[in-house]
């Protein structure tokens, strides 16, 4: 019988299988030390699952191959099911970090008891300023930003952690909230502390609090509305109905504008338009918006291109 063939789980010379011989792991350290971090966020009550050096589930779905396979959330019985194999039982997580030796960070998945983590990624790639995004919704909607768990990633983004009630589910959403601020809700999960990635490794911020708050109702209330019904209606005197929109500060629109960086001066110009045509200020505040956006440095001709597009959407 001939030799059997070197395989990515062999690494001996001869490619004989050797009992005593640990399991091939291509990052060692790193996989040990995300193990070690996912069992203890499991203490903490978060569910978790191994993830490899791309952020991707680092088990391998045993239903790949077999095309017009029914869609399987871990009814099987087998691993390989991403977010949905997460569990806070030390065993079973053991197992599925034996299944990937691969695995060099964790997921936390978000949705679910006790804490029904929901997850604020504020990016900074492609020169969004998603924190400013953020921190004008706020004083749009009028919540406060409570200290919180705070995630430093490698591109120099932020994971915020905040908590919410078991009902309604926070959905997941890139961008819908603001250029850069993505949300990870139900389904999801965020990259824990500790994990090792390609483009590098991600940390708790100093000083930031190690237990995630509420999230404020005004935020939860932006997270779970349906796009298509942001507006209510109400009755007037002769029955009909007209839309009641919630007062959005013309100044602060103007004011996030004006402070556009370069890189993302047409992306405020068009987020900023957009909500102000959504509260139907966008006639009354157009001439203010053109005028901030060309202090930032675009043309007229950018500006206006801009706003045209904003109140096509």
């Amino acid at each position: 019988m001939g030799t059997p063939r070197s395989t990515a789980t062999d690494p001996s010379p001869t490619g004989l299988r050797n009992s005593r011989r640990p399991p091939f792991r291509p990052y060692p350290d790193a996989h040990a030390a995300a193990l070690a971090h996912a069992l203890h966020a499991a203490e903490r009550g978060y569910s978790v699952i191994p993830l490899t050096r791309t952020k991707h589930p680092a088990v391998r779905s045993p239903h790949r191959g077999h095309p017009g396979t029914p869609p399987c959330r871990g009814a099987c019985g087998r691993l390989g099911h991403g977010v949905h194999d997460a569990t806070t039982d030390p065993l079973g997580i053991r197992r599925m970090f034996a299944a990937a030796p691969w695995a060099t960070g964790y997921g936390i998945a978000c949705g679910l008891p006790p804490h029904h983590l929901i997850g604020i990624d504020l990016d900074t790639k492609h020169g969004a300023d998603a924190l400013t995004a953020l921190r004008l919704l706020a004083e749009q909607h009028r919540f406060p930003l409570p200290p919180t768990v705070t995630v430093r990633t490698p591109s120099g983004g932020r994971h915020l952690w905040l908590t919410g009630p078991p009902a309604p589910p926070v959905p997941n959403s890139v961008g819908r909230l603001a250029p850069g601020i993505d949300i990870r809700g139900a389904g999801g999960y965020l990259v824990g502390p500790g994990s090792l990635t390609a483009r590098g490794r991600y940390v708790l911020a100093p000083g930031a609090p190690h237990v995630p708050a509420p999230a404020p109702h005004a935020l939860l209330a932006l997270l779970t509305a349906r796009p298509a019904t942001r507006t209510a209606a109400r009755p007037t005197a002769h029955g009909e109905d007209t839309p009641t929109v919630p007062p959005q500060p013309a100044a602060a629109l103007v004011r996030f504008v004006r402070s556009s960086p370069e890189g993302q001066r047409n992306a405020r110009l068009f987020w900023a338009a957009c909500r102000a045509h959504e509260a139907g200020l966008d006639a009354e505040l157009a001439a203010r918006l053109l005028d901030a956006a060309c202090s930032t440095g675009l043309t007229e001709a950018e500006a206006r291109t801009t706003l045209a597009s904003a109140r096509r959407r």
